[in-house]
């Protein structure tokens, strides 16, 4: 913005400075031609009326050559212009001669530099040569003398300073209008700079405040601080920054910086800083302080919450042994129960041991399932990475999984190529994959359903897609899974698991350097695909062959 107002006024500038220039350009050609008539009519060259046209020619002649030096060549061709006159009307009889209107060409030149500064100097000068001409017309008798010459004179002084006169009025009132318009401009854009939470400031290279504007910041109102230096808003140890700031500005355009203001060390300003097209420095001054406290506090709870999380997740890992043992030997002696290998039991307690057997089987799938995430969590999970038959880990799950699938009434399939998918990856993460996956599928087929396991590769990528044809997940549902303790369906479906067993997926096949997707609409079944980069050679589409 400041670099487009620079070329604006620059512009602005040039304009005024051509139309001078073709102002002070048609009265040479008035005056050139007035005096070619008056020789035509007998006058000789060394007559006081030639000679007074020739030193208003002069003026005009200087005036068109000092405007284009800006505000102290104009008001210099004001002065000349003054002098021109007062000339012009000493050789031509003073006040009384055809010639005393041109005691008003300075003011005339002044309203032609449409410059309101230069009407007052103007003024001044033509009544300073309306004075010396008021003198000479007590001491010059020229019109008795050339009595041919006086009307026409008359004619010419009354004509150029009229149209003058009108030329520079008229060019006075455009310019009135920009610059009402350009003052309006700046009202407007001075309002909307107190409006913002902002300290502005214009700045030399040094850091010393040229002119301020907006709002306090940090107990420094803009009309206190100019002429003072910007480093007075900062705390004294913040100096260094500050001057390598300004120094950055001027040479690369912009800088901005964090600064601590003097007495408050818990306070921050935000300092950002442009360069401008005239060398000065614009500086933008806004109070940081609240932002970054709330920064710092989120932050502060952000690492509370990890490093809680992260003790958590350490805690859950190495409680691993003391969890599984003591489980193991329940499960252990509740199997020989079950089984009566040593004696008969009554068919009561028969039944407390299948029920604390299967209590256990679930348990310990639970507490493998948090172990597992937990591990993973504190980045402690390490991938047992050896090369196998992807097909047989798969099968395995699918002899696993069939009984589950029979008690529910779902008939359990798997599609697998004819010939070996080589693998190189964690097996037992594999099979966890795949476990999780129809166990998840099971629990959301109603009974009559079906749950069709894939397994195929496609180049370097191992593919396992479980569909069934069960209720579906709902789209808010969906945005959820994958994320630990997140469950789909109604309360009773929520109730069969831990909401562990598709972020396990997820996390392992991450782990492998591939993902999980998920597509399912309510009603029509879902189909999860999960990618893993594992196979050791490139492997085209195979032909499959169809188990159960």
């Amino acid at each position: 913005m400041a670099r487009a107002g620079a070329r604006s006024e620059m512009a602005r500038r040039r304009r005024d400075a051509a139309f001078g220039a073709v102002w002070h350009g048609a009265w040479l050609a008035a005056v050139a031609a007035a005096a070619a008539g008056l020789l035509l009519l007998g006058l000789s060259p060394d007559d006081p009326a030639i000679l007074a046209l020739a030193i208003g020619g002069l003026g005009a002649l200087a005036g068109a050559a000092l405007c284009a030096f800006g505000g102290r060549g104009q008001a210099a061709a004001v002065l000349v212009w003054g002098f021109a006159g007062a000339g012009a009307c000493h050789l031509t009889g003073g006040i009384a001669g055809p010639l005393a209107a041109w005691c008003l060409a300075p003011a005339a030149a002044a309203t032609a530099f449409r410059s309101r500064d230069l009407i007052a100097l103007g003024a001044a000068a033509a009544l300073a040569a309306a004075a010396v001409s008021a003198f000479d017309s007590t001491l010059l008798a020229l019109t008795a003398a050339n009595p041919a010459a006086v009307p026409w004179l008359s004619l010419l002084a009354l004509a150029t300073i009229t149209l003058g006169f009108a030329a520079g009025l008229v060019a006075r009132q455009g310019a009135g209008r920009r610059d009402e318009a350009r003052r309006a401009r700046a009202e407007q854009i001075l309002e909307l700079i107190e409006g913002q939470p902002l300290f502005f400031a214009v700045l030399d290279r040094s850091g010393r405040i040229l002119s301020a504007a907006g709002s306090v910041v940090a107990g420094f109102a803009p009309r206190h601080m100019e002429g003072r230096s910007l480093g007075h808003m900062v705390a004294e140890a913040e100096l260094p920054v500050l001057a390598a700031a300004l120094h950055t500005a001027a040479q690369a355009g912009d800088a901005s910086l964090y600064a601590a203001p003097p007495g408050d060390p818990d306070g921050w300003l935000e300092i950002t800083l442009r360069a401008t097209l005239s060398g000065r420095i614009v500086a933008a001054v806004r109070d940081a302080s609240g932002q970054l406290a709330r920064e710092r506090r989120l932050e502060a709870e952000r690492v509370t919450a990890e490093q809680q999380n992260a003790g958590k997740s350490r805690f859950l890992a190495n409680m691993s042994h003391e969890l599984r043992t003591p489980l193991n030997a329940i499960m252990g002696f509740s199997d020989i129960m079950r089984q009566r290998l040593f004696g008969p039991l009554g068919d009561r307690y028969a039944e407390y041991a299948e029920l604390i057997h299967e209590s256990g089987t679930h348990l310990l799938e639970l507490i493998n399932d948090v172990l597992d995430m937990s591990k993973i969590e504190a980045e402690r999970f390490e991938l047992a990475i050896e090369t196998f038959d992807a097909r047989d880990a798969v099968s395995a799950v699918l002899r696993l999984m069939r009984g589950q699938a029979d008690r529910v009434g779902v008939n359990l399939r798997g599609v697998l190529p004819i010939t070996p998918l080589q693998a190189e990856a964690d097996r037992r993460a594999v099979k966890q994959i795949a476990m999780n996956l129809i166990s998840n599928a099971l629990k959301f087929t109603p009974r009559g359903g079906s749950v069709t396991v894939t397994v195929q590769g496609r180049g370097d990528v191992l593919e396992l897609i479980v569909a069934d044809t069960g209720v579906g997940i709902a789209q808010n549902d969906l945005d959820r899974l994958g994320r630990p303790f997140e469950q789909a369906g109604d309360a009773e479906q929520r109730a069969g698991g831990s909401g562990l067993g598709l972020s396990l997926v997820r996390a392992f096949a991450r782990l492998h350097g591939g993902d999980m997707n998920v597509e399912s609409a309510v009603g029509e079944g879902a189909t999860f695909t999960v990618r893993l980069p594992v196979l050791g050679a490139t492997t085209e589409a195979e032909p499959l062959r169809r188990q159960g």
